[in-house]
């Protein structure tokens, strides 16, 4: 390329507590060109676009904009030069209509009164550089998802970047409706805006991009010049997932018995495809699926906490009435959840509190509880957990990362449940938390628990699990048996990439 880059980060680290986010990560843009990024969950790529936007600051590195060198950004900064961001959340406002959307914040005003004759013609020219037709006086309360992104891509182009981030813009959408997002993304490159483009989707990587750069545990592993359209998405995947084999836990044999848990035809949306699958007694079931494919929906769905539009949850042949996260722990489902920091944990709570809220309805009897009488019956959870503490009654906001995931383990093990459900249940814990955590999974299992684990983290999903379900837009595409599964094959699945995809 002979012109200059309009972006350029240089040797970027980025960390967080206990995790390296972006390490010397490093990566360019040119005017015009769709710079594509990719890499497995956690792999950096939504932390770079952070830190290029002013939401994160980097620990060290470069950031030059148009040939000028920063430390880091701000958001205000990051606007002024010309960088504009497209997250997957939505940020409108649903009762305003297109065009007040779009100039929020930058109200085009004729004497000191909102102009919205010539908002209306300048959104109607930014629709149709693009080649969009949108009814600009709907609200956005009526619009579909997939018109609602392209209400923020036009409220993105109405500030003039030089630079446009997309982050995942198609996740949701069906393949017409994506196929339109890549026609304007192809369009905005057209009129001179670089976009740096992430995806999980490389079909359309490959469609769309001059460039794919692959991230791997937070650094650049390869850049491909996909110019010609012929880059092998093979290798790319391969580049995506490498590891060293010593990453993995080593799980330790045990029997499996016959199917006790089922999930027949479940719907998470109206209109969405049947999930399918079961698990035997003693048997870990991992599920992997990239950003936004449903994974978290299902678990939800199963114990009550999201409503389901049909399909029964069936144990030991009798179908459960699960209505709320109530009625699952009646029926002895635990569900250790992602998020421990808001959902797991009461945090300024005592551990005891903590680790007995949940059995508090089967053990405890009586209107009145002192906390402290408890202590006694929780002696068996805290001591077969370890859990590093002061004391019993210490706040749970107090304890490292790893114990307050065994804290969030350990209120279910005090209920004496038969089902776990464990969502991402090493996330952010030390290595050593990690090993500790895997025993426990490995005892539940060998006690004949059924096991259910939702997983991002590649050596833990492949170590610890009997079978792997893969889940793509809210739909099981595989089930992995033992023989049958390696890094290549889940994101192979995930991803939706055939064996040796190459050009064509």
């Amino acid at each position: 390329m002979n012109e200059k880059p309009v972006i350029e980060m240089i040797d970027i680290v980025k960390t967080f507590p206990g995790v390296k986010a972006l390490n010397n990560m490093s990566v360019d843009l040119y005017p015009g060109e769709i710079h594509c990024l990719v890499g497995e969950n956690g792999a950096g790529k939504s932390t770079l676009m952070k830190v290029l936007s002013g939401a994160y600051r980097p620990d060290s590195g470069k950031i030059i904009i148009n040939g000028k060198e920063y430390n880091h950004m701000t958001a205000a900064l990051s606007r002024e030069l010309g960088i504009n961001i497209i997250y997957q959340e939505n940020l409108l406002v649903p009762w305003m209509n297109i065009v007040e959307n779009i100039f929020i914040g930058q109200e085009i005003t004729k004497n000191g009164f909102v102009d919205f004759t010539s908002e209306y013609k300048k959104a109607k020219e930014l629709c149709d550089s693009i080649h969009l037709d949108l009814n600009l006086n709907k609200t956005v309360n009526k619009l579909s998802v997939a018109e609602q992104q392209y209400v923020k891509i036009i409220k993105a182009l109405s500030t003039q970047p030089r630079v446009l981030i997309m982050d995942e813009p198609t996740s949701m959408f069906n393949v017409e409706d994506a196929g339109k997002v890549l026609e304007m993304v192809e369009h905005i490159a057209k009129n001179g805006v670089g976009v740096l483009y992430i995806s999980h989707f490389l079909k359309e990587v490959k469609q769309i991009a001059g460039r794919i750069t692959v991230i791997r545990d937070g650094a650049p592993i390869r850049t491909y010049d996909n110019s010609k359209k012929d880059v092998d998405l093979d290798r790319v995947v391969s580049d995506m997932v490498g590891r060293e084999a010593s990453m993995f836990y080593e799980k330790e044999f045990h029997a499996i018995g016959e199917k006790s848990f089922e999930v027949v035809d479940l719907k998470i949306t109206p209109d969405g495809p049947p999930v399918n699958f079961f698990i035997k007694k003693g048997e870990i079931l991992g599920m992997f699926g990239m950003v936004g494919s449903g994974r978290t929906e299902i678990a939800n769905a199963i114990v009550g906490a999201s409503r389901k539009y049909g399909g029964k949850i069936i144990y030991n042949g009798e179908e459960l009435k699960i209505n709320s996260p109530v009625d699952s722990i009646n029926y002895r489902i635990a569900y250790i959840t992602e998020d421990r920091q808001h959902r797991g944990l009461m945090l300024n709570a005592p551990i005891a509190e903590n680790l007995s809220v949940v059995g508090l309805q089967t053990r405890i009897k009586g209107a009145f509880i002192n906390i402290r009488n408890i202590i006694p019956l929780l002696k068996g959870v805290i001591e077969g957990l370890q859990i590093k503490m002061a004391s019993p009654m210490q706040a749970a906001k107090n304890l490292s990362g790893g114990n307050q995931q065994k804290v969030v383990l350990g209120k279910w093990l005090f209920t004496d449940s038969d089902i776990f459900i464990f969502d991402e249940p090493t996330r952010g814990i030390d290595v050593n938390a990690k090993s500790e955590f895997y025993k426990i999974m490995t005892r539940l299992a060998s006690e004949g628990k059924s096991i259910l684990m939702i997983s991002s983290d590649m050596p833990e999903l492949i170590s610890m699990s009997d079978r792997i379900a893969v889940v793509r837009k809210g739909a099981i595409t595989a089930i992995l048996e033992k023989e049958d599964i390696s890094e290549n094959s889940i994101i192979r699945h995930a991803l939706e990439v055939k064996k040796d995809e190459k050009a064509g």
